[in-house]
């Protein structure tokens, strides 16, 4: 009879989650076509929405190495950089002398591959000299490693000229995939898909990958060996876990995620200069991890959406309020909106310190269920011990 149940139960379940993800995949699929609708500027708010999603790939790339391995990363924005000049150099102009004719723009997948690979090796360089180093130190460390990378792209155009310095590097052509040019318009059944139709399409599917490939990893052996070495590393070590190469694989995972975000970054602008790697992003991203809730997919993905849109809002919604209320411009639209986006980030961390949506280990360790458990937190060890007992 139980049997019965459980089985019934899970059938239930099963029928709900997918209808839940049947109507997620209706919703994202129609709305290029919703925004284009309801709003004059559509094709605006369909590219915030492609670069939410490549956020997204950011802030599930940095959640392995803070989230799940509890490494403080202020640099990851440099493996965003690295996918991005990865992509850059094979496939524009820039260097097509240098450049063998059978690595010159590579098939699309392949060059997936090569991004990814790319920005990992960057990953374990960042990784390797830091294993010993854990909080602040590792924070300033990493920092200093983005920093670096990003003065590197700066700074390569003499006396051989590789990114081309400051001005950064033009020309870069859009995806071909199957012999479509995605840069081009495409009509399939009567309905004619512009480019930024495309490569929303394009990017929600990477990012669903990224999300599968996440998802596999948490509940994966590595996955709970990254989040053992998060809690303690002394007992994770003693318990046979290798900490050295887990710590890694958590940094060139990661870094793989960004490179690969890069490189559709980078495809999709069709031009990448180093301004576009600053310090404020790798602050943006961790801040839709810890905003999101670390260690959790669906958190951390509501935290790059929150992050990513909400300036967007409020650019639009500051100056028609401005002008109704004094009738003029009072401040300036830029940096009213980032102060109204900072303190609503303070206010939600002080009420939940978790994160939005935080996950349910997180959860029981900020709030217990029992009242026994919060005494026994309050108390000292011996009472503890006494009460336990």
């Amino acid at each position: 009879m139980t049997n019965t149940i459980n089985r019934a139960e899970f059938r239930a379940n099963n029928l709900k989650t997918t209808l839940v993800l049947a109507g997620i995949a209706v919703v994202l699929a129609a709305l290029p076509w919703v925004l284009g609708h309801f709003f004059e500027s559509g094709n605006s708010w369909l590219r915030a929405v492609d670069f939410a999603l490549l956020y997204i790939m950011l802030a599930l790339g940095l959640n392995i190495v803070v989230g799940y391995a509890g490494l403080l990363d202020l640099g990851y924005i440099a493996f965003y950089a690295v996918g991005a000049y990865t992509f850059a150099l094979l496939n524009s102009p820039h260097l097509q002398e240098l450049i063998p004719v059978w690595l010159f723009r590579p098939n699309f997948f392949v060059m997936m591959l090569i991004a990814a690979f790319v920005a990992g090796i960057f990953g374990v360089l960042l990784g390797s000299p830091t294993l010993k180093l854990r909080g602040d130190y590792l924070a300033i460390v990493t920092l200093g490693f983005g920093e670096i990378v990003r003065i590197f792209m700066n700074n390569m155009d003499r006396p051989i000229n590789i990114t081309n310095g400051p001005q950064g590097i033009n020309h870069i052509p859009a995806v071909q995939i199957a012999g479509f040019d995605l840069g081009r318009p495409i009509e399939f059944f009567g309905i004619s898909f512009e480019k930024i139709h495309l490569y929303y399409y394009l990017i929600l599917a990477m990012c669903f990958f990224i999300i599968f490939v996440s998802k596999r990893l948490q509940s994966s052996r590595i996955g709970r060996a990254w989040v053992a070495i998060r809690e303690d590393e002394i007992a994770a070590n003693a318990m046979g876990i290798d900490t050295r190469n887990m710590k890694l694989l958590a940094f060139a995972m990661g870094a793989s995620f960004g490179g690969i975000s890069g490189a559709l970054f980078a495809s999709f602008q069709g031009f990448v200069s180093p301004e576009s790697f600053t310090l404020m992003e790798s602050i943006m991203v961790l801040a839709m991890v810890v905003l999101g809730g670390m260690g959790n997919i669906p958190g951390v993905i509501l935290g790059a959406v929150l992050v990513s849109i909400t300036p967007e809002i409020l650019r639009d919604v500051i100056n028609p309020v401005q002008m109704a209320i004094a009738g003029r411009k009072v401040v300036d639209p830029e940096n009213l909106r980032m102060l109204i986006f900072g303190l609503a980030m303070i206010i939600v961390m002080l009420v939940r310190p978790a994160g939005i949506w935080p996950s349910k280990q997180r959860r029981a360790e900020l709030k217990p269920k029992t009242k026994t458990i919060s005494l026994q937190e309050k108390d000292s060890l011996q009472d503890a011990e006494r009460n336990h007992d």
